[in-house]
């Protein structure tokens, strides 16, 4: 397997994640960041998209998800941002760290890290 890849940092997201009443009452700034294993070199020798993971399109979608969604834990979150890359863009593997900035007191962030591929999601 090709190792090229794609990586998003600190994409903030406003959304519902948390398990106390007042976490799911308004949204709460989501950190998250992505890294992409894909193979590039068509894009690369083309210099065309047509080629390429579109990364505006992954993060668009998972602007959308987050949005809309009302997950308890970020565990739940970072699944769920996983499938969504692997399903809809061409990805074969996926590490999505997922953080909840000022969680913690005391702490900057608190979040979790998941790596996915294509096979964790087939039935």
């Amino acid at each position: 397997m090709n190792q090229d890849r794609i990586e998003i940092k600190d994409l903030l997201v406003r959304g519902i994640v948390g398990l106390n009443e007042n976490e799911r009452r308004k949204r709460q700034d989501i950190l998250v960041n992505l890294a992409l294993v894909t193979d590039v070199r068509a894009a690369a020798a083309s210099d065309d998209i047509e080629g390429a993971c579109n990364y505006r399109s992954v993060s668009k979608s998972i602007i959308r998800m987050v949005e809309a969604s009302s997950y308890f834990t970020v565990e739940k979150l970072a699944t769920e941002i996983a499938h969504l890359v692997l399903e809809e863009h061409p990805v074969e593997e996926v590490t999505v760290s997922v953080e909840k900035p000022g969680a913690l007191r005391f702490a900057r962030s608190v979040g979790v890290t998941i790596t996915r591929n294509r096979k964790d999601f087939t039935k």
